[in-house]
């Protein structure tokens, strides 16, 4: 795929998927501007690998569940890199994945869904939001939101983690339709287990053998496994696909 002269904005960026998308992306040619949280040296060293990638790249530190920084954020981002083509929307709320000290349903107040909720959501509305004018102006766009196949297939009940993101989903569908007219994409990437990340670090070897009993091809994703079909949705090749949910858990989810 050929992402020369194409600007993508990352969110989440700094390690584990988002990482891995940032980096695929410049192995195309892309500018990327790596979006993080907190950890500035991991980052710079994301930007770095980009570079050596064969991509443009820059870090840019923003809370993307603040209005204020998203504004500045996308602000900073145009005016390094002059547009965004590409939004990956893939931060999100922490959240711990271990089935053994879940919450069941009875043990959860609203409070812990409203929390994941605005998790998946505040920062995709607000980014959404920011680069829409952008993109309107040059009748272009795509943009992709990081699901979880656990909306398909809740293999381990995350009760607020998974309702979060079936919102992301109608979310994206809905603005899909809406965005449509104006030449702007809006797709999802939901993946089962990803392994090594942050959130699945401890998760215990019997549940990854029991999730690889149950995957057609016989092991749990890497990081590297989401990006082709995060890549694909923003490229041409996809260019009259919107509103649709890529499933990437080896077939665990069959639509």
């Amino acid at each position: 795929m050929d992402f020369q002269d194409k600007v993508v904005l990352v969110t989440g960026a700094s390690r584990g998927i988002g990482a891995a998308i940032a980096r695929a992306f410049a192995g195309e040619g892309a500018a990327v501007a790596v979006n993080y949280l907190q950890n500035t040296a991991a980052a710079e060293a994301v930007a770095a690998e980009c570079r050596e990638l064969g991509g443009e790249a820059s870090p840019f530190q923003a809370d993307v569940t603040n209005g204020d920084e998203i504004t500045s954020l996308v602000g900073g981002v145009l005016e390094t890199f002059g547009k965004i083509d590409v939004l990956v929307n893939n931060a999100f709320r922490p959240y711990v994945f271990d089935p053994e000290n879940r919450k069941m349903f009875w043990e959860l107040d609203w409070a812990d869904y409203q929390t994941q909720i605005e998790g998946a959501l505040i920062s995709t509305h607000g980014l959404c939001k920011a680069v829409l004018p952008s993109m309107k102006m040059r009748t272009q766009g795509a943009i992709i939101n990081i699901a979880s196949d656990l909306v398909a297939r809740p293999t381990i009940p995350y009760h607020d983690y998974t309702t979060a993101k079936a919102a992301l989903i109608g979310f994206s569908r809905n603005l899909a339709v809406e965005l449509g007219p104006f030449g702007i994409r809006v797709n999802c990437v939901a993946p089962g287990i990803v392994y090594p990340t942050d959130a699945t670090r401890d998760t215990k070897e019997e549940i990854k053998d029991m999730l690889i009993a149950s995957t057609p091809m016989k092991r749990i994703a890497t990081p590297e496994d989401v990006t082709g079909p995060v890549l694909f949705l923003a490229s041409d090749w996809s260019r009259f696909m919107t509103g649709q949910t890529l499933y990437v858990d080896g077939g665990l989810v069959m639509n």
